[in-house]
């Protein structure tokens, strides 16, 4: 069943050192509003799943993200991201960004909305269909002490370009961060998207978990995420989990922990599936 998943698919819907002398003027300059963020790359794996038809793929991408406070409560976070799937000799991949405006209370909550776009290529003459997606919706964020409440709701569509057709794209995730040092967090996510369209539609439950841990007095982190998407589509019987396990790196600039980037930082993200396909 994987290789007619392929056939109509995309891979995609698809880390700064301050002076030690100065410890006083360091914790006064985190306390401001100031530009933030952090890039990383990671390199994994997946296995699909299938009724008697089971496959390995490689994967490996990369995203940036950077926090710019507009005061001392409303920001602006720009992200880009990119994400590659190589299984049998075919490669798929997707790129793609983001937007967030919200306003935040470090010591309480976060709340606004965001809008992405990615685009899709690959072999096998993916690259010349020119698909892309874009969504919109609200966030928000709670602080609970050493706990942080996720949440995204978002709709969205396929399209192809030239194309007055379309899929409709609609779902939501929750995550929740929790921060048993400040360099040391653990995150737990549960989401659901459906693509529909023409009398059919093609659903994705996902759940992960993510292990980040940065090296005190560093920019460096090193990190390690599990996620599992469970597909299924209207108009097939059977279902397929696709298993998705990678390890990075990040560096990070304009904060000095994982809970002050957290809290004052880039803190927001976007729904990033194993695996999504768009029948067309």
């Amino acid at each position: 069943m994987y290789r007619f998943l392929l056939s109509a698919a995309i891979a995609a819907t698809a880390t700064s050192a301050f002076a030690a002398d100065a410890p006083v003027v360091l914790d006064q300059e985190l306390a401001q509003p100031h530009i933030s963020g952090y890039g990383e790359v990671y390199l994994g794996g997946l296995y699909f799943a299938t009724p008697g038809d089971d496959a390995d793929g490689t994967t490996a991408g990369g995203a940036a993200r950077i926090n710019f406070p507009i005061d001392a409560r409303w920001n602006i976070q720009t992200d880009a991201v990119i994400d590659s799937l190589w299984i049998e000799g075919t490669n798929l991949y997707s790129y793609g960004g983001a937007i967030h405006g919200y306003w935040r209370d470090p010591s309480s909550y976060a709340l606004g909305g965001f809008a992405t776009i990615t685009g899709y290529g690959g072999d096998e003459g993916l690259g010349d269909a020119d698909l892309y997606t874009f969504t919109v919706g609200p966030e928000a964020q709670a602080y609970f002490g050493n706990v942080t409440v996720y949440g995204q709701v978002y709709y969205g569509q396929l399209r192809a370009s030239g194309e007055s057709e379309h899929f409709d794209n609609w779902g939501g995730r929750g995550v929740v961060r929790y921060f048993a040092q400040d360099d040391l967090r653990f995150d737990g996510e549960l989401g659901f998207s459906r693509l529909s369209g023409f009398g059919a539609h093609f659903d994705t439950v996902s759940a992960a978990l993510q292990a980040t841990y940065r090296f005190s007095g560093t920019p460096w982190s090193v990190f390690g995420r599990y996620q599992l998407d469970h597909l299924t589509f209207s108009e097939a019987s059977g279902s397929v989990n696709v298993h998705k396990y990678v390890i990075g790196l990040r560096a990070s600039f304009g904060s000095d922990t994982l809970l002050s980037e957290d809290r004052n930082g880039a803190t927001m993200d976007t729904y990033r599936p194993n695996f999504t396909v768009p029948f067309l």
